[in-house]
């Protein structure tokens, strides 16, 4: 897996969590149309549909849906782990 596919699975649980993908570049700090490119090249590289848009709405496939049920708790383990090396920068 190259480094930037983390970025654009990143990206895609922000999309999915918020629903949005002005919600979502605004809480990445990116803009809604690099977001919306980055999920698109997400889908293109699977081959398969993660949301659905439509004018007003964003919504999960089942695909998207089941993706996002095994990416959630790993990326939560991950920024987890990073949280509890703060505790370890105080001691010699």
């Amino acid at each position: 897996m190259h480094r930037n596919e983390f970025g654009d699975l990143a990206a895609f649980i922000a999309v999915a969590e918020e629903r949005s993908f002005t919600r979502a570049a605004a809480r990445i700090g990116t803009s809604q149309s690099a977001l919306s490119y980055t999920v698109r090249r997400l889908e293109e590289r699977l081959n398969i549909r993660l949301l659905t848009r439509t004018t007003r709405n964003i919504g999960l496939t089942e695909a998207g849906a089941k993706l996002l049920a095994t990416l959630k708790p790993a990326f939560d383990d991950i920024r987890h782990s990073l949280a509890s090396l703060d505790e370890l920068r105080d001691k010699p």
